[in-house]
């Protein structure tokens, strides 16, 4: 049986699969009220800080400290440039034998994980080297 769920539970997944992409707590309440369906910004925080902590969405910090939300469908793996902040996804898990370990080493409930390389993208290292 699925957890029940708030209203503004429903609407913040909602925006999250209809928007396909990761998406900053602001970018989700201006999203939410050029949708008609307006949330304040306290009650957007508040609801991804539940959904976060219930495994149902996944927070990623930005280079700028900035987080970002998705919905759990896949563990996500990042290469992240500092100078430009471009990420580019890691097709394949290169640590999924170690989340098998600790799952059973720790007794330890794993919704998701997130690994996350940060250096400087080609592009950035030719400006670099100017």
């Amino acid at each position: 049986m699925p957890p029940r769920r708030t209203r503004s539970q429903v609407i913040i997944l909602d925006a999250l699969r209809a928007s396909g992409r990761s998406l900053s707590a602001q970018e989700l309440f201006l999203e939410l009220r050029q949708r008609q369906t307006p949330l304040g910004l306290a009650t957007v925080y508040r609801t991804l800080d539940h959904l976060r902590i219930n495994g149902e969405v996944q927070a990623r910090p930005l280079p700028s400290g900035e987080l970002v939300y998705s919905l759990v469908q896949q563990d996500q793996h990042y290469l992240t440039c500092l100078q430009c902040g471009t990420s580019v996804t890691i097709d394949h898990c290169p640590v999924q034998h170690l989340e098998t370990e600790l799952r059973q080493s720790h007794h330890f409930e794993i919704f998701y994980h997130t690994l996350e390389f940060f250096g400087l993208c080609a592009k950035c290292q030719v400006m670099a080297q100017r």
